[in-house]
């Protein structure tokens, strides 16, 4: 593996030798990852270039032998694209990073590396329906056989993987209903049997969350969601250890080329610079306005992970920071009202978009998970009174009132 494609920590200036203590997340997310040019640029620099060019022949046998550092092309490895997977790694704690184009490839890569004919998935039923397509829908043509699990029965996850299981896939908080998985739990029992266990962290970012501390080996995420944040690019992200990488999944993202583009990496890597102080605060307006909302006559109810009504809040308390920036409620009436509520809100944007700086609103069964059949969506609750809300950074008694008003 050459330089490049290792997790870099903080860089010091020439000739330092650097802090001696562990630096905080925080400060990783502003320092680490750093690869200067020659003109010493204090931002991190945009390089846009589609190859590289060798001193010599023999160079370029070796670069591509893996026995010189050096890139080869951007679909392989890219200096911005680098300098975010790097930071991001740093954050995670995580031995590698690997940018993909857009959440689901990542989510899609992750899993595909690892299987071939004849493997078995279990995957944590409540999900975003587009991986749920991928699960059941696209892997299942290779010859892959997948079961969904709901729930934190120990019991009811053990009789499932007591049968031979390559990958367990989980997404925790799930979206739209922020059901949550115990990692530890799961985690211990995928183990047992052999499986490398995949977790969705989107709805968490890995500012409330890190699966990695609590059993799991992979992660992944739509970096266009909280890491961004801002609604300007899409990316992808996928972490873990040395080994996962060298096995499964570096000739499978080489070879059909989910990269990242250099533009987007170095927006990303600036938006890491402020992923907690969003985070935090979004966070913190999404607790207050779940509290506002469960209180009122016209919110049949409200699934938030910070709220000790949510039914996992226990498991919520071992292994979270926080209940995170979303919300998803049942409204008290049809959806013929509820769409009317969502009309009159002045202040949230209806959008399909979530982990954003502005507040966004929408209804899972009739956009972002229309793809499932009624029947599933109503297993899992996703009702056509259920809305899906994304708390921004606009201060959170406009969210408030906003909703007051609409509600009247």
């Amino acid at each position: 593996m050459s330089k490049h494609e290792r997790p870099w920590g903080y860089q010091p200036r020439t000739g330092e030798a650097g802090p001696s203590w562990q630096l905080h997340p925080d400060t990783l997310s502003v320092r680490s990852g750093l690869s200067r040019s020659g003109f010493g640029e204090t931002s991190e620099a945009l390089y846009l270039n589609s190859g590289f060019t060798y001193t010599s022949a023999e160079e370029a046998v070796s670069s591509f032998a893996d026995e010189t550092d050096h890139f080869l092309y951007s679909r392989f490895g890219n200096p911005t694209v680098a300098m975010f997977e790097n930071r991001l790694a740093a954050i995670e704690g995580a031995e590698f990073c690997t940018a993909t184009g857009s959440g689901m490839s990542a989510m899609f890569a992750s899993v595909a590396c690892m299987v071939q004919a004849g493997d078995h998935i279990v995957a944590a039923a409540a999900m975003f329906s587009s991986c749920y397509v991928v699960l059941n829908e696209i892997l299942p043509k290779w010859g892959v056989t997948v079961e969904f699990v709901r729930g934190n029965n120990p019991e009811v996850w053990a009789k499932t993987l007591s049968k031979p299981t390559k990958v367990v896939f989980i997404e925790t908080p799930s979206n739209p209903m922020l059901e949550v998985t115990d990692l530890r739990m799961v985690s211990d029992l995928a183990h047992k049997v052999g499986a490398t266990v995949i977790v969705d962290n989107v709805m968490s970012s890995p500012v409330l969350q890190k699966p990695l501390q609590h059993g799991a080996d992979v992660v992944m995420y739509s970096a266009t969601k909280h890491i961004d944040g801002q609604g300007r690019v899409l990316g992808g992200a996928i972490l873990g250890s040395a080994e996962y990488k060298d096995k499964y999944l570096s000739q499978f993202i080489r070879h059909t080329g989910p990269s990242m583009s250099a533009f987007n990496a170095w927006v990303l890597v600036k938006s890491l610079e402020t992923l907690s102080m969003r985070v935090e605060r979004m966070n913190a307006s999404a607790q207050k306005i779940a509290e506002f909302l469960q209180i009122q006559p016209k919110i049949k109810s409200v699934n938030y992970p910070g709220l000790t009504s949510h039914p996992d809040y226990a498991i919520v308390q071992k292994q979270m920071l926080g209940g995170g920036t979303t919300i998803s409620f049942e409204y008290n009436g049809p959806a013929t009202e509820l769409f009317a509520m969502m009309n009159k809100l002045a202040v949230i944007d209806i959008s399909n978009n979530l982990a954003d700086s502005k507040s966004l609103i929408t209804h899972p069964a009739s956009t972002t998970h229309r793809r499932l059949t009624p029947e599933l969506r109503a297993e899992l609750g996703i009702t056509d009174s259920v809305v899906r809300f994304s708390v921004g950074l606009e201060h959170p008694d406009d969210l408030i009132r906003d909703f007051q008003e609409a509600l009247k």
